[in-house]
């Protein structure tokens, strides 16, 4: 593979970096702990199919755009009808469970391994408060983490892809975005960025037809593979 050319690495977070399904579960055994496994996977299910769908629908144009606390709120009042229990509290309380996300077992040491030798941005369809929480929670680190609420759309409108290629200040093509899940990739991959699949459980595999630049096993092969293919341009300067 041709050497790589980046002046940044940009991740994706929900999914990637943190276990979005696992926080998500734990706050509905915390709305009602009586619930067996089958019971919560399927209030699991309803959460991230009415977030899926609601967020297509504002990329459609079908819906005036929200933020990510509003989705998190109607599908905790979803999930709570379901499970019959009717404290506005308790819904309250669920909502907040999509900012408490626990991180892969590699991805705080992996970033800070990538951060020796690149800048690293966050770019997340979480709003600002929230991915504020989740960065917190999970023991991220940043140079930069950008919401797509400052696009006022989701993920894969090439609007939230366009907010790190300007915050860089560089080509799109000398960004090399990192993500779970193959729609993500492909999306900036269409803007001109460079792109790293990541395996994940809770991610959207590649199919046959995908061409991106780097795959990995998890954030430690990532590094691994970025120290012998790009060059090191963390606090070098520019001709």
């Amino acid at each position: 593979m041709s050497q790589l050319e980046i002046d940044a690495v940009v991740f994706d977070v929900l999914g990637t970096l943190v276990d979005e399904p696992a926080g998500i579960r734990n706050g509905i055994r915390a709305l009602e702990p009586s619930l067996d496994d089958p019971s919560v996977e399927q209030l699991l299910s309803l959460w991230q199919e009415h977030i899926e769908r609601e967020q297509r629908r504002i990329l459609d144009g079908g819906r005036p755009y929200v933020t990510s606390d509003a989705l998190d709120r109607e599908a905790a009042r979803l999930v709570a009808d379901a499970a019959g229990v009717d404290d506005p509290a308790a819904a309250a309380a669920l909502a907040r469970s999509g900012r408490r996300l626990p991180p892969w077992p590699d991805t705080v040491t992996g970033l800070a391994r990538i951060a020796e030798q690149h800048p690293l941005i966050g770019l997340s369809n979480a709003s600002r408060a929230a991915l504020l929480e989740v960065n917190a929670h999970a023991g991220l680190r940043w140079h930069q983490a950008l919401s797509a609420e400052d696009a006022r759309t989701y993920k894969p409108d090439p609007g939230v892809y366009q907010l790190a290629v300007t915050v860089c200040g560089r080509p799109p093509e000398r960004l090399l975005m990192v993500a779970a899940h193959a729609w993500d990739l492909r999306a900036a991959q269409a803007l001109g960025l460079r792109t790293a699949y990541i395996a994940r459980p809770v991610g959207d595999p590649p199919t046959a037809t995908d061409q991106f630049d780097l795959y990995a096993d998890d954030l430690d092969d990532l590094a691994g593979q970025l120290d012998k293919r790009v060059p090191a341009r963390l606090g070098r300067p520019r001709p």
